[in-house]
């Protein structure tokens, strides 16, 4: 962990904080994960030696907590983690309202399946399975295709197909699907102007099953 040099109570926890992933590492904590595998789907572009690196050197820094469970490590956040949050919070407000542009290396159909698959409104879907599907227009064919299975409460992302019946599938380029999720756009208007169709015999109910990512509510300048 390199210093600035300096006293300055922001240069010491940028000491920590501005090494790359960390902050979002942080975020995955934040958002509920504990286990590396689920750390790493929420940073899938990150590597698995350099996840150790950080989560070793976050422990030591006592903004993380490593636990045994039947010989499985977990991974949670301190009271100084926890601290963070409205940091984090910040930064991905601050983020959405004045950084709108997103590349092509930023659409991750692996990174957007699994954060609508933990921040969905559950409360509004059906009892029992509900499978909804996901086709890409904009992507390689072998990532184009995904299924959301939620059962009763229990979501699962699927990149193969789980074999059940589909009560709707979404049919979409990635980039569109990534902005509505964002909140860039919303649902009304993008179905009436056809930059995403949804067919299916639950095909109405989708927009208020997906909804938008929390970080969409934050008001953009006009």
């Amino acid at each position: 962990m390199s210093s600035y040099g300096q006293f300055c109570p922001v240069a010491k926890a940028m000491e920590l904080l501005d090494e790359r992933w960390t902050l979002l590492v942080i975020r995955e904590l934040l958002a509920g994960s504990t286990h590396f595998n689920d750390l790493r789907r929420g940073n899938p572009k990150m590597s698995p030696a350099l996840l150790s690196k950080r989560l070793r050197t976050l422990e030591r820094a006592g903004v993380v907590r490593r636990e045994l469970h039947d010989g499985r490590s977990s991974y949670t956040l301190t009271p100084a983690g926890e601290e963070l949050r409205p940091v984090v919070e910040g930064l991905g407000a601050w983020g959405i309202r004045w950084i709108g542009s997103l590349g092509e290396e930023d659409l991750d159909p692996h990174l957007l399946l699994w954060d609508i698959h933990r921040t969905i409104p559950l409360e509004v879907w059906p009892s029992g399975r509900t499978v909804l599907g996901f086709e890409f227009a904009d992507v390689a064919p072998r990532i184009a295709r995904w299924w959301l299975c939620v059962t009763d409460g229990d979501v699962d992302v699927c990149d193969a197909d789980p074999g059940f019946d589909l009560s709707a599938t979404v049919t979409t380029r990635l980039r569109t699907m990534i902005r509505l999720w964002r909140g860039d756009l919303r649902w009304p208007g993008a179905l009436k102007e056809d930059l995403v169709s949804i067919s299916g015999v639950a095909a109405r109910d989708v927009p208020l099953w997906l909804g938008h990512m929390k970080l969409a509510a934050v008001e953009r300048p006009a």
